[in-house]
C-alpha cells in the first residue's frame, strides 16, 4: 500500500494524501493507522476512489 511507503519515508509531522481505487481501503487504511500509531485526519469515499489522509506523529 502507497500510505506505508509514504509514512515509512516521510519527516514526523508530514501530512500525506493517498488516493486509491481499492475499495478496503477506506476500512484497511484507518486500521492500520490506528495500529501504527499515526494520525488519520481524514477518509473519504468519493465513488470511484477513496481520498485518505493523514499524519506521521512518530
Amino acid at each position: 500500500m502507497k500510505l506505508i511507503e509514504a509514512i515509512k519515508w516521510e519527516d514526523v509531522g508530514a501530512v500525506i494524501e493517498v488516493l486509491s481505487s481499492r475499495r478496503d481501503t477506506g476500512v484497511v487504511a484507518p486500521v492500520w493507522l490506528r495500529m501504527v500509531g499515526q494520525e488519520l485526519i481524514s477518509a473519504e469515499d468519493k465513488g470511484d476512489h477513496w481520498r485518505i489522509v493523514a499524519k506521521k506523529i512518530k
